[in-house]
């Protein structure tokens, strides 16, 4: 029999970063972060720490699932950097898995639980939101439906078929959520404009939400409690394992980071008499 293998999970994408370790599908430990930002400072004597709590070395990590994103730009590069070294380091195979994905799923898997065995929701439509800078969110809408496909004749567009085989996060007692409206990048009142239904509230959970909830304030729209809205490595770990049994890896050459727009770059102009940038 195989040995499951010891797994570290990272997720950097967002405010507060945590580091975890597991073997196999079994989550061992999960550590947080002392504050926000705290990821360059703090991500290696996380790992450190965990590691040498169950007496592994860091040579004996054979998977790392990372968030990859959309999220913070520094995150997301420290987050892929340590993947792509630990591969060339240990050949250590990546999953990365979708950082809105794994807000979404803290409304299955929610962290005050010891276990990891789903909550059944009431809840019938849910957006992850992320601050993306400029008055701008990283979005994902998901749906709770039941587990019979969608077809031409059953789906609102053609665009709706596609993103159904996109993401699915859990199935549960005949129904499952699953990713109805992709990652993308708006504003709050252009959330509003498509969203807000009170005939179908969406609930809203994400850390976009600290300092903007007010903008998102309106009819046809709930907000979740805040625990459930920071992403975390148990949740990355969770959707990542899934993937690992599929074979879904990275290719490590490949793999960037899904920004969803470029990273903001100054080019400062260059004058030829004094050779300096004004």
């Amino acid at each position: 029999m195989t040995p499951e293998p010891l797994i570290l999970a990272v997720e950097t994408s967002s405010r507060t970063g945590s580091v975890a370790v597991a073997l196999g599908e079994k989550l061992l430990a999960e550590t947080s972060f002392s504050g926000p930002t705290r990821h360059s400072a703090e991500i290696f004597p996380a790992i450190q720490h965990l590691i040498k709590r169950f007496v592994r070395k860091p040579h004996e990590i054979e998977q790392v699932h990372i968030s990859i994103g959309p999220g913070s730009f520094t995150g997301l590069r420290i987050a892929t950097t340590l993947a792509k070294t630990m591969h060339l380091a240990n050949g250590a195979r990546i999953v990365a898995v979708d950082t809105l994905d794994v807000v979404a799923a803290n409304l299955i898997y929610p962290a005050p639980k010891k276990s990891r065995e789903p909550e059944v929701t009431s809840h019938e439509r849910i957006a992850a939101i992320l601050d993306a800078k400029r008055n701008q969110f990283f979005v994902a809408v998901y749906d709770r439906t039941s587990n019979q496909r969608l077809t031409a004749e059953s789906a609102e567009s053609a665009e709706e078929i596609e993103i159904e085989n996109l993401s699915v996060l859990c199935e549960l007692g005949g129904k499952r959520w699953k990713k109805s409206f992709a990652d993308s990048l708006m504003t709050a009142a252009q959330f509003i404009e498509k969203f807000a239904r009170s005939d179908k509230p969406v609930w809203l959970l994400g850390d976009g939400l600290l300092y903007h909830r007010d903008k998102f304030q309106t009819e046809g729209i709930c907000f979740l409690d805040q625990k459930y809205w920071s992403p975390r490595a148990s949740i990355v770990h969770l959707l990542g394992w899934q993937k690992a049994v599929a074979g879904e890896f990275s290719d490590p050459l490949t793999l960037q980071p899904a920004y969803l727009r470029k990273p903001d770059v100054t080019i400062k102009k260059i004058n030829p008499q004094r050779g300096l940038a004004d």
